[in-house]
């Protein structure tokens, strides 16, 4: 069973009303670590309108990546 990771979306607004979702992962993710440093692993090409729909596009692509318990789709 592969062990869980550390996968963080966040939403960024690069120009104003363009809005772009980013998966990052946690590197060297000690276990009980209160922070963490993370380094991104996928990216929005294209800009959404709001911030909710670049949300739901990042959860759309995390679900694909990672299926709905987390693993590897």
């Amino acid at each position: 069973m592969p062990s869980s990771r550390n996968i963080a979306l966040t939403v960024h607004e690069l120009e104003a009303g363009e809005f772009y979702w980013v998966l990052m992962e946690a590197v060297d993710d000690t276990p009980g670590e209160t922070s963490h440093v993370y380094v991104p692993l996928e990216a929005a090409h294209d800009p959404y309108a709001t911030y909710s729909n670049a949300l739901v596009a990042g959860v759309a692509v995390m679900r694909r990546l990672f299926g709905p318990d987390g693993r590897p789709a």
